[in-house]
C-alpha cells in the first residue's frame, strides 16, 4: 500500500509578491492553489497557480515537477487543463486582454499549439460533452456570477451570447459568507460607501482620478461579498454539477459547493449536498477552489486550495481528497480526516474508510536546542499550520524534540517547515501588474535528519536526509510495517535562504495499544437559520473530535475537526432544509463513533 498526507508533498516554490495595495512592499512566501488535475496516457497532472511547471505522478502519491514552456501565461492565476480527445488544453486567468489557449498533444515535451482568444476571463474551465459539444465557465468576483458559453470546438471562439449562471447568496447559503468559521454577514450598501469614501480620504486619491473599472473592484473590498469564483464541471449519469468556490481563499472555510442541472448551461439548482468539499478544522484547513476527476481504478478524487495564509493571503497548498457520487446522484468528498495519512491501493476503493493510522502527537510535549519568543517548540503539537517552533540561529547544532509519553507504534512522521517573515532581496525581477510578482526560479533543498529513541537516550535513524537534493516542506516518512518510539527528534537542518529553521507541525501518526474513546455526549441547536452550536462534555482519554452534519443519518459528508471539548460553533447550513449531526471521538487508539441527532 502507498500513502500520502496533505497537503500534497511536492516543491512549493517561493513568490515575491508587490502587492500595490501594500505600496509594493515585498511580501514573501510559498504558495500553489487552484488545482487542475487531470488522467492523460495513464498518468496524473496537477496544474496549480504559481508553479511555473506541472506534478506528475503515476500512483497519486510520489509526484514529480516538470518546468513548462515560457510561451505559456505560467503568471497567470487558475491554470485551466482538459483533455478534449488526444489533446490536452491549457489556458489560465487575465483580466487585462483577451486570454489565448494552447493544446498539445504531449504536455511534457509539447510542442503546444496557440489559439488566439476573444476574450478576457478569470477561473476558467473547459468542458468537453460527450456529445462533442464543448462549454466554457468562467468568473472570479464579489460581484459578479459564473458565468457560462459554449463555444466552437474547433476554433475555441463563443457560439451565443453568455449565460448567468451561479450568484453569491450568503443570506441563505452559509457557507458563503466570509471570515473565519463563516462569522461575517454582507454589508449594506451605506456602509460600503462609507467604507469606500474613506479608503480615498485615507489613501490622498481623488475619486475623480480613479478609473471607472477600477471604482467596482474598490467598492468590493469593502461589501464583505463573498468571492464567487473557481468553476469546474462534471457530468454523471446525464446529469451537469458546475463546482465553485466561496467565500475567500484566506479563510479556513474556502470550500466548493456544487449546482447541478440536466442541461451544460442550465438552468442550475443548488445540490443538496453542500458544501461539498468544506474542511474548516484540522492543521491545514481550506478546501476551496479545485478540480473532481476519475482514476485509472474507477476512483473519484478531489484537489483543492489549502490556506495557511499568514505571510500573505495567497500563502496556499494543494490538497487531494477521496470523492465520488452517491446513490441519489449527490457528489461528495471525504475530509473527515483530510490532513492524516491516506492510503492509495491502485484498486477500486471505499472513499468512506477510516484512516489506518491515528495521530499521536498532538497534546503531547516537545523541545528544542533553542527558541524564539512566540515560537515555542509546544507550537508544533498544536495541530495549527498558523503557528510554529523557530530556532534562535541557522545553525545544523539546532533540534526539535518530540515526547509521546510512552512508546507507540510509529508509522508515518509528516514535517511540516514554515516561513517566519522572509525579508531578503528579489533573486530576480518582478513582472509589472495587478499581480506584480517574481515566482523564484531557482531550485532549493530542504534538509533534515529524524531519528527515534525509546528511552532519550539510545538513538536510531528514521530518515537521513542531510544531503538531500529535493525542496520538501511538507515532507512524509512512511513506515508501513511500523517502528516502537517514544521520542522522535528532528536535527541537522537546513532550509532555503539560510533561515532559522521553523516547524509548523512535527506530526506522528501511527497507534496506540489502550483502549478507545468513551462515546462522546453532546447537544446540537440550531440558532438561526445558517448557524448551529454544538457543546461536548470533557471526556478522559480524549484528544480530538470530529463533528460530522448532512442530510440524513446516512449522509454526513461534511466535517470540522476539533482538538478540545465545548462550544463549537459552525456557520455553513442552508436555508430551509434539515440536517442531522454525530460527533465522534478519536485519540491515539481508535476512533469511537457518536450518536447521530437531529438538528433543531
Amino acid at each position: 500500500m502507498k500513502y500520502f498526507c496533505n497537503p500534497l508533498n511536492v516543491n512549493y516554490r517561493y513568490q515575491f509578491n508587490a502587492d500595490p495595495r501594500r505600496h509594493g512592499q515585498l511580501q514573501i512566501c510559498r504558495e500553489a492553489a487552484d488545482p487542475s488535475m487531470i488522467f492523460f496516457h495513464d498518468r496524473y497532472y496537477i496544474f496549480a497557480s504559481m508553479t511555473l511547471g506541472v506534478w506528475v505522478s503515476d500512483d497519486l502519491v510520489c509526484w514529480e515537477n516538470h518546468r513548462l514552456p515560457d510561451s505559456l501565461p505560467l503568471y497567470d492565476y487558475a491554470p485551466d487543463v482538459r483533455v478534449l480527445g488526444d489533446w490536452v488544453y491549457f489556458c489560465a486567468s487575465n483580466r487585462e486582454h483577451a486570454c489565448d489557449r494552447w493544446r498539445t498533444k504531449d504536455i511534457l515535451n509539447g510542442p503546444y499549439e496557440k489559439i488566439e482568444g476573444s476574450f478576457p476571463y478569470w477561473d476558467p474551465n473547459l468542458f468537453a460533452d460527450d456529445d462533442g459539444r464543448v462549454y466554457f465557465y468562467w468568473g472570479c468576483s464579489n460581484q459578479t456570477p459564473i458565468y457560462g458559453v459554449e463555444l466552437d470546438p474547433k476554433t475555441m471562439q463563443p457560439i451565443g451570447e453568455k449565460k448567468e449562471l451561479v450568484f453569491g447568496n450568503p443570506y441563505a447559503i452559509g457557507y458563503e459568507r466570509i471570515g473565519e468559521n463563516n462569522t461575517t454577514f454582507p454589508a449594506s450598501e451605506e456602509e460600503v460607501e462609507a467604507k469606500y469614501r474613506a479608503f480615498h480620504e485615507a489613501q490622498g486619491i481623488p475619486e475623480s482620478m480613479v478609473p471607472e473599472e477600477v471604482k467596482p473592484l474598490i467598492r468590493g473590498m469593502f461589501s464583505n461579498r463573498p468571492y464567487i469564483e473557481g468553476a469546474w464541471m462534471d457530468k454523471h449519469n446525464g446529469r451537469y454539477y458546475l463546482q465553485y468556490a466561496a467565500p475567500g481563499t484566506q479563510y479556513n472555510t474556502y470550500s466548493d459547493g456544487v449546482y447541478v442541472s440536466e442541461h451544460p448551461l442550465g438552468p442550475f439548482t443548488l445540490a443538496e449536498n453542500n458544501p461539498y468539499s468544506y474542511k474548516p478544522g484540522g492543521f491545514l484547513p481550506g478546501a476551496g477552489h479545485g478540480s473532481t476527476m476519475q482514476d485509472g481504478q474507477g476512483n473519484f478524487w478531489h484537489t483543492s486550495t489549502m490556506r495557511i495564509s499568514v505571510n500573505h493571503d495567497f500563502e496556499r497548498r494543494v490538497g487531494l481528497w477521496p470523492a465520488g457520487f452517491d446513490e441519489d446522484g449527490e457528489l461528495f468528498c471525504n475530509q473527515r480526516y483530510g490532513d492524516w495519512p491516506m492510503p492509495v491501493s491502485g484498486k477500486p476503493d471505499d472513499p468512506w474508510r477510516n484512516p489506518s493510522w491515528m495521530l499521536l502527537s498532538v497534546h503531547k510535549k516537545a523541545s528544542a536546542s533553542s527558541a524564539v519568543s512566540g515560537h515555542e517548540p509546544e507550537k508544533v503539537l498544536e495541530e495549527n499550520v498558523q503557528t510554529w517552533w523557530r530556532a534562535a540561529s541557522d545553525s545544523r547544532d539546532e533540534w526539535l524534540c518530540v515526547d509521546l509519553g510512552k512508546g507507540f507504534d510509529v508509522h508515518a512522521v509528516q514535517i511540516n517547515f514554515a516561513d517566519d517573515k522572509l525579508d531578503i532581496p528579489c533573486p530576480g525581477e518582478i513582472r509589472p501588474g495587478s499581480q506584480a510578482r517574481y515566482i523564484e526560479e531557482a531550485d532549493h533543498v530542504t534538509q533534515w535528519k529524524l531519528e527515534g529513541s525509546v528511552d532519550g537516550k539510545s538513538w536510531f535513524v528514521i530518515e537521513d536526509k542531510t544531503q538531500a537534493k529535493t525542496d520538501l516542506s511538507h515532507d512524509l516518512i512512511v513506515r508501513e510495517d511500523g517502528f516502537t518510539a517514544r521520542y522522535l527528534r528532528l536535527s541537522s537542518i537546513a532550509v532555503p535562504y539560510g533561515q532559522n529553521p521553523a516547524v509548523s507541525g512535527l506530526r506522528i501518526f501511527g497507534l496506540g495499544a489502550g483502549e478507545r474513546p468513551e462515546v462522546p455526549r453532546f447537544t446540537a441547536k440550531r440558532t438561526n437559520d445558517l448557524d448551529m452550536l454544538v457543546q461536548i462534555e470533557q471526556q478522559e482519554n480524549t484528544l480530538g473530535y470530529n463533528i460530522l452534519f448532512g442530510s440524513s443519518p446516512k449522509k454526513l459528508y461534511h466535517s470540522d475537526m476539533i482538538f478540545k471539548a465545548g462550544e463549537q460553533r459552525i456557520g455553513a447550513l442552508i436555508q430551509g432544509r434539515d440536517y442531522y449531526v454525530r460527533v465522534d471521538a478519536f485519540n491515539e487508539n481508535r476512533i469511537t463513533e457518536g450518536t447521530c441527532v437531529k438538528l433543531n
